[in-house]
C-alpha cells in the first residue's frame, strides 16, 4: 500500500521557519522525483520544489527561491522541504508528491494528504 504521509505543519511568525517531512512507503521511493506543491485558499495548486531521484538536482519556484530547500534522504524513505523567512503568503496546504517518469510520459503519481502552514503577520 502506497503512502506519502506529511508532517510538520503548523503556525508560525513571519519571518520564521518550518521543516516539513515526507514519510513514503509502498514503493521504490529512489527510483521516484520528489515534489513539494502547495495549495492556498481559492488559488490552484503550485509547484514549490522538485528534486530528482538521486537528489542531484532540484529547482524552486521563484516566490521561494533563497528561502526554501528541498531535500531527500533515500535510505530513509523521507523528503523534507526547508522553509525559512517564513512570509504571509506562503500559508496553504503543502503537498508532497512522488512521481515516476518514463521519457515525457508520468508512469504512476503518488500524493500525500496535505500539512497546513499558516504564517502570521
Amino acid at each position: 500500500q502506497v503512502q506519502l504521509v506529511e508532517s510538520g505543519g503548523g503556525l508560525v511568525q513571519a519571518g520564521g521557519s518550518l521543516r516539513l517531512s515526507c514519510a513514503a512507503s509502498g514503493f521504490t521511493f529512489s527510483s521516484y522525483a520528489m515534489s513539494w506543491y502547495r495549495q492556498a485558499p481559492g488559488k490552484e495548486r503550485e509547484l514549490v520544489a522538485p528534486i530528482t531521484s538521486a537528489g542531484g538536482s532540484t529547482n524552486y519556484a521563484a516566490s521561494v527561491k533563497g528561502r526554501f530547500t528541498i531535500s531527500r534522504d533515500n535510505a530513509k524513505n523521507m523528503a523534507y522541504l526547508q522553509m525559512n523567512s517564513l512570509k504571509p503568503e506562503d500559508t496553504a496546504v503543502y503537498y508532497c508528491n512522488a512521481r515516476s517518469v518514463v521519457g515525457s510520459q508520468i508512469r504512476e503519481e503518488y500524493w500525500g494528504q496535505g500539512t497546513q502552514v499558516t504564517v502570521s503577520s
